[in-house]
């Protein structure tokens, strides 16, 4: 994974870096600074005082896609893990507020992600605000404008990053897919449930209760 476009010398057109960046919706692209050129510095100072978030992809920031209900259930399922953690002293849990740098020139907010204390020596969490971590699991709510080709993307970057496991949530048939590595998924229905596999030891979540619990909100 280049670190910007500079290698990427087949990129012509704007068509070009959408397909690049994985035919994303041209209005999630931001222009300033100019697409190849920014940093995680600029990821931080936009999400620090500006809506909506921006991830960092190739030095190009582009805005993530999720709705109100979407930013609901990510904070449900949120809410799910952190009472298994009380209980599983395991790490910690973080939404999608948390900015992470996979890699050089690449910066990601997973909706929702678990990170064990194997990720943080002496169990110090960073304090500064875009810190080189990569979550144990990673967690997506897909919304209208993702695109196929964009996650299939993400999901790469997560395991090349070394993320160990990746939950994408689908709102609208109230489904999952989950991955353990890139090649591929396991579907999840709503009458079935989630474990954490060797992730999170224990958990274990009906889908169908996490989406009765984010519909009528309590």
């Amino acid at each position: 994974m280049s670190q910007t476009l500079a290698g990427n010398e087949g990129l012509s057109t704007v068509a070009d870096l959408l397909h690049h960046l994985g035919d994303v919706p041209a209005e999630r692209i931001r222009l300033r600074p100019h697409p190849g050129t920014a940093t995680a510095a600029d990821v931080v100072r936009i999400n620090e005082c500006e809506n909506p978030l921006v991830e960092l992809v190739d030095g190009v920031l582009v805005e993530k896609s999720m709705g109100f209900y979407e930013a609901h259930l990510a904070i449900v399922l949120g809410h799910f893990l952190q009472e298994f953690l009380e209980e599983h002293d395991l790490g910690i849990v973080v939404g999608a507020d948390a900015m992470m740098q996979l890699a050089p020139g690449l910066v990601r907010l997973p909706d929702v992600a678990f990170l064990s204390w194997d990720r943080f020596p002496n169990h110090q969490i960073p304090r500064e605000p875009c810190p080189e971590l990569v979550p144990d699991l990673a967690v997506e709510v897909i919304s209208r404008s993702n695109t196929p080709a964009e996650m299939q993307r993400k999901r790469r970057e997560y395991f090349d990053a070394g993320v160990r496991l990746v939950w994408y949530l689908y709102p609208e048939t109230q489904t999952m897919d989950v991955f353990s590595n890139d090649a591929g998924e396991t579907p999840i229905t709503q009458s079935e449930s989630v474990d954490g596999g060797d992730v999170l030891p224990g958990f274990r979540l009906s889908l169908g209760e996490l989406f009765a619990k984010a519909s009528r909100g309590s």
